[in-house]
């Protein structure tokens, strides 16, 4: 049986009680918020740094589409500007105003852009960290928020170190990060995580979200689990056992909606519940076309015929959901539930007992095929195999 989100463990719980809506109204909330709840991502640092260029990675959008941030070695942000994640507009990462101006002065900075607007910030530096980096950081500190350095383009520094005699990537690794933990050491010993946003696969990106996944709110896992780029076969059965925890939840509240007599309005909660579901994982595994172009192209592979060969995945594509016949099953299942609802306690019951069952049973199969295609899609772009490399 799938594991469970501890906060649907308590909606799971509650559920065994007498009061069947109070148990409804609590998984109903808890589904909300684990696919609704925002998640607000600063990202700074000085001009040149590679700011856009990640927020760009982190999107999965290319430097030339129209929803792209700004890139250049000169400052294109002169003030905070939002991107919203492409298939999570519940995620925004923030673009601020560069950091390199020698009056630079910390807490006029976070004032102006607002501070109190985001989760935790993301210093980024291309070199060696500098004073406005460690202004900013104990500024951030001390108005109780958390922050990342981020050492980026390191590509250019392998490149860079493997033609000299001797080259040993590790080594090199090592070397930058110790440089920059030695400039940044009277903030202690931070964490500093060496990316690319050309090859996300590689290098800290990963270690980067585990860092952040065990330091969020609970509540703002699942929002930055949903957005965070596939880069690895463990990242995707991550997602996957996330997916499975949320079930528990949508069932649940869709059992409690069966309660209600009116006809229709369980089969119109389930299907959007539903819709809701598939779509977030569909995003959320890279099945979207403009992941799977971006992956086609790099690995120089046709892959978006095995999203065309799946009948839900391509529903969900074209957002016609209704074509897996999955509003016309529910709606003959409202009928069943509308009855139920209207005998005494024991009509309620198995009313809930038909919905719940009901949407569970389409969600973990949904999310079964969805996780079988993106796994699937990584072993014919032998994505595995180039990490390891």
């Amino acid at each position: 049986m799938e594991s469970q989100d501890p906060a649907v463990a308590e909606v799971v719980k509650e559920s065994g009680e007498s009061n069947l809506e109070k148990a409804t109204a609590k998984a109903k909330e808890t589904f909300d918020q684990l696919m609704n709840v925002s998640l607000n991502i600063a990202v700074t640092g000085k001009t040149g740094s590679g700011k856009s260029t990640f927020i760009n990675a982190f999107r999965g959008v290319d430097e030339d589409d129209d929803e792209a941030a700004h890139t250049g070695v000169t400052e294109t942000t002169m003030e905070p500007i939002m991107y919203k994640h492409p298939g999570m507009p519940n995620v925004k990462i923030w673009d601020l105003p560069g950091i390199g101006s020698p009056n630079f002065k910390a807490n006029k900075y976070l004032k102006d852009v607002k501070f109190h607007t985001y989760d935790f910030f993301i210093i980024i530096n291309s070199e060696r960290f500098l004073e406005n980096d460690v202004m900013l950081a104990k500024e951030i500190k001390k108005q109780k928020k958390k922050f990342y350095f981020v050492r980026s383009k390191i590509d250019n520094d392998i490149r860079s170190e493997q033609r000299k005699k001797g080259f040993d990537e590790q080594n090199v690794l090592c070397k930058i990060r110790k440089n920059c933990q030695k400039n940044l050491e009277e903030l202690g010993d931070p964490k500093v995580f060496l990316i690319s946003s050309f090859e996300l696969e590689k290098y800290d990106f990963e270690r980067l979200r585990n860092t952040l996944e065990e330091e969020l709110p609970h509540h703002k896992r699942s929002a930055l689990l949903q957005a965070w780029p596939v880069c690895s076969a463990k990242s995707l059965e991550k997602k996957i056992k996330m997916f499975q925890g949320i079930i528990w939840a949508a069932s649940l509240a869709s059992g409690g909606i069966a309660v209600v007599p009116v006809p229709g309005l369980s089969a119109a909660c389930d299907a959007s519940m539903v819709i809701l579901f598939f779509t977030r994982c569909y995003y959320a595994f890279g099945l979207d076309d403009r992941s799977l172009k971006r992956l086609s192209e790099r690995v120089n592979k046709p892959l978006l015929e095995h999203v065309v060969k799946s009948k839900l995945a391509s529903a969900v594509r074209e957002k016609a959901v209704a074509r897996l016949q999955v509003s016309v099953a529910l709606a003959s299942l409202a009928t069943i539930e509308y009855v139920a609802s209207l005998l005494p306690v024991v009509g309620s019951a198995a009313a809930a007992g038909i919905s719940f069952g009901t949407t569970y049973y389409l969600l973990k199969e949904g999310l079964n095929e969805l996780a079988d295609l993106a796994r699937k899609i990584r072993k014919e772009a032998e994505l595995d195999t180039l990490c390891s490399d």
